[in-house]
């Protein structure tokens, strides 16, 4: 090999001491499940406002009206139809109610024939329907009618702080380590979570609420980057599929907490609860070798390639590898030794400026989609508790062949065709009617795993693109675009009052638009992770066969 190879060998070599050491073993096992604990809650706190935020049947409060004896005598049923007007369906509306009482409705008819009533806002309160829903948000603080839009915006809110959460774990986990961030998620996230249960106004939970997904953003991206860190090349796949299992666990979850708890404050503090497991947990969790290494640890990183070893049962593997041959492994260009890197970085040079570009609106597309069609579960004419568990439900299956897709097709094509037929789920919805519930539910469905599976990709995908020394903040960086996309997606549904179909239209187009920009992004199955940006600038024309003989030449003492 030229001298330029030689380089290039002795940064890649740590991909071959993780094989030696088995890249999948019971270390990479117990790595897993320590962190099923924390990450069953991400999807109980992001999906969480199909639930607290739900806004169940209402009517306006007649309670107070008296007109000097006889309205107080009337039976319920007559005092709704002289005090609330009817829709076109006969059902009363829910925000309006008449200016002055209507006895003449008594005579029998409940429609509003004449044009000369009036109609005013309800003016003292609203009437909920609690046979689902003991308390949410919008009876706490009724944000309905008018002010539905607080309502929306509270999962924006939530999404705008993991947004920015999601780039500041993203450095500081880059700066510091992995597992030292991760603690500090732990702690945080459970502390603005059970705060946010103490809240006395909308405008609290908001701030609180915005403070947790902010901390929760850190057990999102760390958690997957340090898992994806421990696994050799051939198992990355596995490995993105199965850690993804844990949000369909923590879906499950939450149907069946939420069906059991119906007020909003214990609902919260019973899908947190996890977190005070993972920090019992957290003492065993290792920190990324592979960062360690990259930061010139050697030393640390050693410690744990030998736990490592230990538990996978390859001890013999260890006997010739030293704190010493790890640095030199690690060893790169003297100029980039001890340099240390930002998000700047992710735009600097050409070919990770394209990459950071469309892994960005590629993020951005996936989280739009995937949430608006998961927080407008009660638009597809079943029950909550059902729709949420099919949705659930159609999510194990689905990674389970996914799996296999990836081994063998890769990313590309995945992520490419994913957004491409989820697009066209919500293409064909656009001409079902809103009667045709089981048509709508069946195709509705189908985009849901689709999103789920574009979603799957996307984490794995953008995972395996940056390299080591900026990696979190390339996740991070992703991940700040895929929450900008997931605060937005609430809000799209008020575009309704509009057009009934801008909505779908919209989330139509973005599932197209984005899934063609997959297209310019490089394929990474089977490839080694990039350990520097160098290596992305300047890629290894090295081929796969060579890169077999690359892991003998390195285990071979005399040839090293």
């Amino acid at each position: 090999y030229s001298a330029k190879d030689s380089a290039i060998l002795i940064k890649m070599k740590f991909d071959n001491i993780l094989s030696e050491v088995n890249g999948f073993g019971k270390f990479q096992i117990k790595l897993i499940l320590i962190q099923i604990l924390s990450r069953v809650t991400l999807p109980c706190h992001f999906l969480l406002n199909n639930f607290i935020a739900a806004v169940p049947a209402h009517r306006c409060n007649i309670s107070a009206l008296d007109d000097g004896g006889i309205f107080r005598n009337l039976t319920l049923e007559q005092k709704l139809s002289v005090s609330i007007p009817a829709e076109q369906d006969g059902t009363l509306s829910s925000c309006q109610m008449f200016q002055q009482l209507q006895y003449q409705n008594l005579s029998g008819s409940t429609k509003n024939s004449s044009e000369n009533i009036f109609t005013v806002q309800c003016q003292n309160g609203w009437v909920y329907d609690n046979s689902t829903f003991k308390s949410t948000l919008a009876t706490e603080w009724d944000l309905v009618c008018s002010r539905k839009g607080i309502n929306k915006a509270t999962a924006t809110v939530f999404f705008i702080g993991v947004m920015f959460g999601a780039p500041l774990f993203g450095f500081l986990s880059d700066r510091f380590g992995r597992r030292p961030l991760l603690l500090v998620s732990y702690l945080s996230s459970l502390m603005f979570a059970v705060l946010s249960t103490f809240s006395t106004s909308d405008v609290m939970f908001a701030i609180l609420r915005f403070f947790t997904g902010m901390s929760l953003a850190g057990i999102s991206i760390i958690s997957m980057v340090l898992s994806i860190e421990w696994f050799s090349i051939e198992h990355r796949t596995f490995s993105g599929v199965i850690i993804s299992l844990d949000w369909t666990l923590g879906n499950w979850i939450l149907v069946g907490i939420a069906y059991c708890v119906n007020e909003w404050r214990m609902l919260i503090l019973a899908v947190t609860s996890p977190l005070i497991l993972s920090l019992i947990a957290w003492r065993w969790l290792p920190e990324s070798a592979r960062w360690l290494m990259a930061r010139g640890r050697a030393d640390a990183a050693h410690h744990y390639i030998m736990q490592c070893a230990e538990m996978n049962n390859r001890s013999a593997c260890m006997a010739t590898i030293t704190p010493r041959t790890l640095l030199e492994s690690a060893e790169t260009e003297t100029e980039t030794e001890d340099k240390k890197y930002n998000f700047v970085d992710l735009f600097r040079t050409p070919n990770i400026r394209k990459l950071s570009i469309c892994s960005g609106i590629l993020g951005y597309g996936v989280a739009f989609i995937y949430y608006g069609i998961s927080l407008n579960i009660t638009g597809f004419g079943l029950n909550l508790y059902l729709t949420q568990f099919i949705f659930a439900f159609i999510e194990m299956p689905m990674k389970i062949g996914l799996y296999f897709f990836l081994d063998k097709v890769g990313r590309g094509p995945g992520q490419i065709w994913a957004m491409l037929l989820t697009g066209l789920c919500l293409f064909i919805n656009l001409f079902v009617a809103k009667d045709k519930w089981i048509i709508r539910s069946v195709v509705a469905v189908l985009g849901k795993a689709l999103s789920e599976a574009s979603f799957t990709i996307m984490i794995l995908f953008t995972t395996e693109l940056y390299p080591t020394v900026v990696r979190q903040n390339g996740v991070g960086y992703t991940s700040f675009v895929t929450r900008l996309g997931a605060s937005l997606s609430p809000l799209i549904m008020l575009l309704e009052d509009v057009w009934h179909l801008l909505p779908e239209v919209t989330y139509c187009a973005v599932a197209v638009g984005s899934g063609l920009v997959a297209l310019l992004l490089p394929e990474t199955l089977n490839t080694r992770l990039p350990e520097f940006i160098e290596d992305i600038e300047k890629p290894s024309k090295i081929n796969k066969e060579e890169g077999d003989s690359i892991k003998i030449t390195l285990n071979d003492e005399s040839d090293t």
